[in-house]
């Protein structure tokens, strides 16, 4: 049975949401911060040559660099302040998240609530300036030794000086996109961080449509291909939705109390254990993993090592080595992460404390032992999921030359986010009506 926030929902219209003064003041608010975030993605990095740069980075845009410039929304590939883009914050928070499982002091700190989740915050923060600094002298030192086969240099003037500008600015822009993404976070609606990276894909799916459709009207792709990738994607799509929705409830009951001539408690909830509760980490880490090989290759233009070579070579997109290990790599990650960002022993102990449990299992540890297994089995579920949904783009890259827009983590990004936000967007608009019941109440209530 629906509860009565969902049945509220359901009966939203145009004008409940045409009301709602606070909502659209934060969706302007969200809208104004992205787009400042995308006129960004278009201010050059001083000392770079725009025209050769572009041409060295289409030689070698399908490793990783190809990747990260599409959750950077083309940024990495015009080389602009915003190159690094959100992942040194990412990559920040993954660590700490880490170190909170592996280091007692860390955990300690996130026991102490509100408190040690500032402090938390702001290791992270110091952890993200540290990485885009680190990361920042590696784009530098990495474009000074990109040239064209006529030996044009993508950087005006290399040096020292390059190097510490190009970092300085990196860094500067992903402080100011890490702080961009706070305040989207507080005063709009979503979550920042992840609009952010949201809005770069987007930003960059229609020039990939044109470029399919390109391909169609040259006769590299038939008609058919085209019209079977387009029911593919949103076949896809519909898929990752239900997925991603889909979720293990396990029911939770609390002994009623007797207080006095009162009785407490009583009452049952549930437990929701998602299907997915790794997201889109394990594909992330699992492909940049499996792209390093080939950017280094790339870098090193054939004069390498002959077995770099023929690593290279094996790890092409559709190989079957590469498919393998990228499966292999998704699996890995999702029950790493899984068990990074659920502790079957904490829940056992939180429910017992306030005194729930599960029907049929004994508090403690038998509990903590039955969540455990429950959670595996869905992270199975949640694994196979994941592979089917990355490795079939990977199949259609190297057979039909599809563009990487059309991979599965994009996809998987874009939906999800839009999932959060809409249920955002919702809770913004049940909240009101809520109020708008109460106004009416107090005002009956004087009345009378």
């Amino acid at each position: 049975m629906a509860s009565a926030a969902e049945q509220m929902a359901s009966t939203m219209s145009f004008g409940a949401f045409s009301k709602a003064t606070e909502l659209k003041k934060r969706l302007w608010f969200t809208l104004f911060a992205l787009i400042v975030y995308r006129i960004g993605t278009y201010i050059p990095i001083p000392g770079v040559d725009p025209t050769i740069l572009a041409d060295v980075f289409a030689q070698n845009s399908g490793g990783i660099l190809g990747m990260f410039d599409v959750f950077a929304g083309g940024a990495l590939g015009r080389m602009t302040i915003f190159a690094l883009n959100i992942m040194p914050y990412i990559s920040a928070s993954i660590i700490m998240q880490l170190m909170t499982s592996i280091s007692p002091q860390m955990a300690q700190l996130k026991k102490e609530g509100e408190a040690g989740r500032k402090k938390i915050n702001q290791y992270t923060r110091y952890g993200t300036v540290l990485l885009a600094a680190l990361q920042g002298y590696g784009i530098a030192a990495g474009i000074e030794g990109l040239t064209l086969s006529n030996g044009q240099s993508a950087v005006i003037d290399p040096g020292m000086q390059f190097r510490l500008i190009t970092v300085i600015t990196l860094v500067s822009g992903t402080v100011f996109l890490m702080w961009l993404g706070e305040q989207i976070t507080a005063r709009g609606v979503g979550n920042g961080i992840s609009l952010i990276i949201f809005s770069g894909i987007v930003a960059a799916l229609p020039s990939a449509l044109v470029g399919t459709l390109e391909l169609g009207r040259t006769g590299a792709l038939s008609t058919i291909v085209i019209l079977v990738l387009m029911v593919m994607a949103v076949a896809v799509i519909a898929f990752i939705v239900f997925m991603e929705r889909a979720q293990r409830r396990i029911l939770i009951q609390y002994p009623k109390r007797q207080r006095g001539n009162k009785t407490y408690g009583g009452q049952n909830s549930h437990l929701p254990l998602k299907l997915n509760t790794a997201g889109v980490i394990p594909p992330i880490f699992a492909s940049s993993l499996l792209l390093m090989p080939t950017t280094v290759a790339s870098f090193s233009a054939g004069s390498g090592p002959e077995w770099l070579n023929s690593l290279t070579a094996m790890l092409g997109h559709g190989q079957p080595i590469y498919l393998m290990l990228y499966i292999a790599g998704i699996v890995f990650f999702c029950f790493f992460y899984t068990a990074v960002v659920f502790n079957p022993d904490d829940t056992a102990d939180n429910l017992k404390k306030h005194g729930g449990f599960v029907p049929g299992i004994r508090p403690g540890k038998r509990t903590s032992e039955y969540l455990d297994y429950v959670l595996t089995r869905l992270t199975v579920v949640g694994a196979a999921y994941l592979s089917l949904v990355c490795i079939l783009p990977e199949i259609l890259v190297s057979q039909w030359a599809v563009p990487f827009y059309f991979g599965g983590t994009s996809l998987l990004i874009v939906v999800s986010v839009t999932m959060d936000t809409v249920a955002q967007i919702q809770s913004h608009l049940v909240a009101h009506q809520y109020e708008g019941l109460i106004k009416k109440t107090k005002l009956g209530g004087r009345r009378k």
